[in-house]
């Protein structure tokens, strides 16, 4: 690995040489360029000048500078800039030590892994990895980068020195008018909340892989072969009404691998909400392939509960019927005795 600066940290009255080494990659992201469709061939990009249309070489570029507001452009030259005063052009001046909640994620800008510069370097900079472990604090400091001054975060990553170079506060813009006010948050929503949060589990990052630049290499792989893959059609979905209980409490089941029938976690609508769940409670309740066995007090119970009675009220109507003809023959025999 190369390093692209050399300077030193500067903690308290010990320095610290320091080489400096990009700790991101962002070759392998997926990147275009521009042609001319008419002819597939690259377009070049030219500096212009605006004043007489001329093209302008590299070694004429120069700097300038544009106040806020101003149509005027001053000129500065490299000399201009070597005379201001900068302290830390090169070194890594640590202001304070800090907990690592108290940097907003927002200021993180680009990193860098720092490394000990020479053997008298080691020393210094093992302790510094270390105290910045044991007490679990980041460093703060000021550095120069790129010919302008920064602000950078100092801590310990994987036995080594990071720098993060971090936006100063004014460089962050608030979030007035965009966070949504008064909204009532339910209990049973923030328990259902949590639920999915602990059920998701950990994030493995070997698992974790650019889909869209392995989608653009295989579509280049087909064109070059003469084709184009059919890719299927993902359009996003319209905007829908939901029901949010109902929603986390399906994502859950889906995250715990709970599902009856192994769907996808989805959004149900609030509308026909308890038709749906009396299907899914139905759908539960019986597992594939088993027939449906009626539950006590259920409707299977009460039909044979409405045959029995039908049979006892069949019985007693049938005893009733006998008991009332014997009655009509005594009646009868009683009257021909007494006409005799």
């Amino acid at each position: 690995m190369r390093s692209i600066w050399n300077g030193s940290i500067s903690f308290g009255l010990v320095t610290i040489p320091v080489k400096t080494y990009s700790a991101t990659d962002r070759t392998s992201s997926v990147s275009f360029v521009r042609i001319h469709e008419a002819d597939g061939a690259p377009i070049q990009y030219r500096k212009v000048c605006e004043l007489d249309g001329e093209e302008v070489p590299n070694e004429e570029v120069g700097k300038g500078y544009q106040p806020p507001g101003d149509d005027i452009v001053v000129p500065i030259t490299d000399e201009d800039l070597s005379r201001l005063p900068m302290p830390t052009a090169k070194t890594l001046s640590i202001l304070a030590f800090v907990d690592p909640a108290e940097i907003d994620p927002l200021q993180l800008d680009k990193a860098y892994y720092l490394g000990p510069n020479g053997a008298s370097a080691v020393k210094p900079y093992a302790l510094l990895r270390e105290a910045l472990e044991h007490h679990e604090k980041v460093a703060i400091g000021k550095v120069a980068l790129r010919g302008r001054e920064t602000l950078a975060m100092l801590r310990a990553h994987d036995g080594a020195l990071v720098m993060h170079a971090l936006l100063w506060p004014d460089q962050v813009r608030p979030a007035e008018g965009i966070a949504p006010e008064d909204v009532k948050i339910r209990e049973n929503e923030m328990k259902l909340a949590e639920m999915l949060m602990d059920s998701l589990g950990a994030l493995d990052p070997a698992e974790l892989h650019d889909d869209y630049r392995e989608a653009v290499e295989e579509l280049v792989a087909a064109k070059l072969a003469g084709g184009g893959p059919v890719t299927p059609d993902t359009a996003a979905p319209g905007a829908r009404v939901i029901d949010l209980t109902a929603a986390l409490e399906k994502s859950v089941r889906a995250a715990r691998g709970a599902g009856a029938d192994g769907e996808a976690a989805s959004v149900t609508p609030i509308r026909g909400r308890g038709t749906a769940a009396k299907k899914a409670t139905a759908k539960k309740s019986t597992p594939k392939g088993e027939p449906r066995r009626a539950a006590a007090g259920g409707k299977g119970a009460t039909s044979k509960a409405g045959k029995a009675n039908i049979g006892k009220t069949g019985d007693s109507s049938a005893a009733a019927g006998n008991a009332a003809a014997k009655k009509s023959a005594r009646a009868k025999r009683t009257s021909k005795t007494t006409a005799t």
